[in-house]
């Protein structure tokens, strides 16, 4: 029986951890908007943007910062997210790497 209990609590406690995620879209606030979009950011490749500003839990001021949530539309920008992380939520890059995870207090942090 205590095996059987120890499963179903992981079972819980990783579902509860696990279930929500949020992107962060490394941005270009200089970008500017082409005829198609209606505002938003031009998303650029993760390498421009400092992972230490999601650890931090800062908001970067240069050219280029983490915008969290929103979709990217198919001209390469990306709207409806906002400046904040969600401390709560797994935090992973639009390349998939995943940056922070929230929850219980704890900060992982992806290699590099």
């Amino acid at each position: 029986m205590k095996i059987g209990m120890v499963s179903v609590l992981s079972i819980a406690v990783t579902s509860a951890c696990g279930t929500k995620s949020t992107t962060a879209w490394c941005v270009d606030r200089m970008a500017p908007p082409t005829g198609l979009t209606k505002g938003g950011y031009k998303v650029v490749p993760d390498a421009y943007c400092d992972t230490r500003e999601i650890e931090n839990g800062s908001v970067g001021y240069n050219r280029y910062f983490w915008y969290y949530g929103g979709k990217r539309d198919r001209y390469g920008y990306v709207r409806g997210g906002g400046y904040s992380a969600p401390r709560s939520h797994r935090i992973k890059s639009s390349s998939g790497h995943s940056l922070i995870r929230g929850g219980f207090g704890g900060h992982g942090r992806s290699g590099g």
